[in-house]
């Protein structure tokens, strides 16, 4: 290979290290990463009734978009001319 392409190649991939070292630094800065006590609530409050009532939830949420875009196609239809 020659060495400007070599050269690119290790530009490219020190600018996309450092992207991403810039996107973690700010990630822990801002608390992305700061859920203690997610794996513990899970542990506690992921039973079998618990899991039954978050299908349910989202049942109930698509049905209820399915029947606002079917109110909103009546609400919006116009016979043709």
């Amino acid at each position: 290979m020659s060495d400007s392409i070599m050269a690119l190649m290790l530009g490219v991939s020190t600018f996309l290290g450092a992207l991403g070292l810039i996107a973690l630094l700010w990630g822990l800065r801002s608390g992305q990463f700061d859920d203690q006590s997610k794996f513990l609530d899970g542990a506690r409050f992921d039973g079998e009734e618990e899991l039954r009532d978050a299908v349910m939830m989202e049942k109930k949420k698509k049905e209820a978009l399915e029947k606002k875009k079917k109110e909103a196609m009546k609400k919006d239809y116009r016979p043709v001319d």
